[in-house]
């Protein structure tokens, strides 16, 4: 029986692919204050700029390509069963070939209908608009989770968590809850890994092996720990 490798990734992962990290070190994203973009405040104020600010993102997520890193996750699933629960609104996992992806805040390329049903809708383009409704006539909203709203998927994530045989952090600084308090749902005893180039420097999380590289060159490292 396959071991079951679970996987919490974070934006290191897909910066390393070209695409922005969703805060900039100033806080603020691509010049917006987060109560501007990413709460529900925000959506009720002024819906056309939040359309825009993800619409761009949606357009960037189009440009860019999965890295060593995605596809060296992806691979693994030939010797292991492989659960990625990710921070990431992009798709890079899933182009890369992982097929068990778990998305917690949310995808961009899906919207979701304001009516009472929260329908999903997968998106065919990069461009969502004001008008834009789902077959019940509620407008379309971009399906990310914002500050402010509950995670539905943390309850699923967690029970992942604890079936874990093995634990890989990536490309997360671990700072960001709930999501962080998952690696407290796993195993103690199990093995436990975090690749991050500052990892070190973090510190505070019991139990994890430090591999302080980026994602690309860290993942060469846990592949070959794992496949030795």
């Amino acid at each position: 029986m396959r071991k079951n490798l679970v996987v919490l990734s974070g934006a290191g992962i897909s910066a390393e692919s070209g695409l922005k990290t969703f805060r900039d070190a100033d806080g603020l994203w691509e010049g917006h204050s987060i109560y501007d973009v990413a709460t529900p405040e925000a959506w009720h104020r002024n819906p056309e700029l939040v359309q825009e600010f993800y619409n761009q993102r949606r357009k960037q997520l189009r440009e860019v390509n999965p890295n060593a890193a995605h596809y060296g996750l992806a691979e693994l699933e030939a010797q292991f069963n492989v659960h990625i629960i990710t921070q990431n609104v992009d798709d890079l996992h899933e182009r890369a070939g992982s097929t068990q992806v778990l998305h917690l805040h949310g995808e961009l390329n899906k919207a979701r209908s304001t009516g009472p049903g929260r329908e999903e809708v997968l998106l065919e383009h990069w461009e969502l608009k004001t008008g834009d409704l789902c077959a019940n006539g509620f407008q379309l909203r971009p399906h990310i989770v914002w500050f402010g709203e509950e995670v539905p998927a943390l309850y699923d994530a967690a029970m992942l968590c604890q079936q874990a045989d093995i634990l890989l952090v990536i490309g997360t600084s671990l700072q960001v809850y709930p999501a962080a308090g998952l690696v407290h749902e796993a195993p103690f005893d199990i093995p436990r890994f975090y690749i991050d180039p500052k990892a070190e420097e973090r510190g505070g999380q019991s139990n994890l092996q430090v591999i302080a590289k980026t994602a690309t060159e860290g993942i060469k490292d846990f592949r070959a720990i794992l496949l030795d």
